[in-house]
């Protein structure tokens, strides 16, 4: 978790200042969704992306069903 915050502060708060807190919101949510899961690999999802293991994982459900 300590990790997550760190960069999340190191690419996203300190690189400049934020007028408002909704700018910020959305540059903090725009991180999270565009860098930080598409980047983040996991072990326990056989080092894919949780979203290339999503992609993964749902197409053969959806033709189960």
């Amino acid at each position: 978790m300590e990790s997550f915050f760190s960069l999340l502060q190191k690419n996203v708060l300190d690189r400049r200042a934020w007028a408002t807190h909704q700018e910020l919101r959305i540059a903090i949510v725009t991180w999270i969704e565009k860098t930080y899961h598409r980047r983040r690999r996991q072990a326990s999802l056989g080092r894919l992306t949780p979203i290339e293991f999503e992609t993964v994982m749902t197409t053969p459900a959806l033709q189960a069903a």
